[in-house]
């Protein structure tokens, strides 16, 4: 049996229950994995208030660390005893123990404790596509400005070291000093509060009025007009997540009056629908975070039982950096 975190029914923060689940064995191409921390991120609010639906009653939660306890037929990869992390399809991650399948979990190097695997194997993974394959026409070269929104959330602290890393000129928003100085402390080159500031004038104002080769954007309604503006002709807009809701429908002509702009919407999961894809991504992450040019923030730990306040705390945007359920 397991403690697990499922929903009946889609909707607000209270219809995450706690429950016994019963766990049994691997079938091919399956692992059973014993947590040891697990991560949260906004994809959980979407499935949970059904923005992305997902059929019912469902056990929710996408990334973890832990130990394998068993493989089944056909893993190679991976062995029992293995120390593990991963972000994966499908969804159940909020729990002690769970079988899934095995071609996105990845050995977690000696070098990267539990903790820290359970807070960047969704938010890192994201993180590095975004930096190093969801790139505008002609690539990036050092010293090139970039606009990355929510700079002091999970992803965005990471991407702001390693942005740093690869020498681009990350331009920052959050929505309050705190996480301004935040996203600066982690490598944003220049941060823009834009509860107190139009980031739309201020990216202009940064770049000599030549806008940014690609803004990044996880979140969504509250960002999108004003982000199209802050793009050089040629541009890429690169749509990753609706913190503040989705994308309303819009023409496609307004690109081209625009600069002739392009736009993108790209998930992780596309990204890793291959065990090879999914290998040389983390091998990536594991490389900079084992580095040290890229440090994990974990900013908030709640217990299992503390779903809900933790689903409440991230809605409200009370968090920064990475938040874990412990077990």
């Amino acid at each position: 049996m397991s403690r697990a975190v499922r929903i009946e029914q889609t909707g607000g923060p209270e219809q995450l229950k706690v429950v016994d689940v019963s766990v049994g064995d691997p079938g091919p191409g399956q692992i059973r994995i014993r947590h040891k921390a697990v991560g949260l991120n906004f994809i959980d609010v979407y499935h949970r208030t059904g923005l992305y639906p997902l059929p019912l009653p469902l056990q929710i939660g996408m990334e973890a660390s832990g130990v394998v306890e068993a493989v089944g037929a056909g893993v190679t990869h991976l062995k029992a005893g293995d120390r593990a992390a991963y972000a994966s399809q499908p969804p159940g991650s909020y729990c002690e123990v769970r079988v899934m399948p095995a071609m996105n979990v990845c050995k977690l190097p000696d070098a990267i404790d539990f903790d820290t695997g359970a807070a960047m194997m969704l938010k890192g993974l994201t993180a590095q596509y975004l930096l190093k394959r969801t790139l505008p026409q002609g690539g990036l070269k050092a010293g090139d400005p970039i606009l990355f929104h929510a700079a002091a959330g999970g992803v965005g602290l990471i991407a702001c070291q390693w942005a740093k890393a690869l020498g681009y000129q990350l331009i920052g928003t959050a929505g309050s000093d705190e996480k301004c100085a935040l996203a600066k402390e982690h490598g944003a080159a220049h941060v823009i509060n834009y509860a107190k500031e139009d980031f739309k004038e201020r990216v202009k104002e940064i770049t000599g009025g030549k806008g940014v080769k690609v803004v990044y954007d996880s979140v969504g309604k509250d960002t999108w007009e004003k982000s199209l503006d802050c793009l050089q002709p040629f541009g890429l807009m690169a749509s990753f997540g609706n913190a503040s809701g989705p994308v309303p429908p819009f023409a496609p002509g307004i690109l081209g009056a625009k600069g002739s702009i392009y736009v993108t919407r790209q998930t992780l999961f596309t990204h890793i629908s291959s065990r090879e894809n999914t290998q040389a991504m983390a091998d990536e992450l594991f490389e900079v975070v084992a580095s040290g040019k890229v440090k994990i923030r974990i900013d908030q730990r709640y217990p299992l039982e503390q779903v809900q306040q933790a689903h409440r705390d991230l809605e409200a945007r009370k968090t920064t950096g990475s938040t874990l359920l412990t077990l």
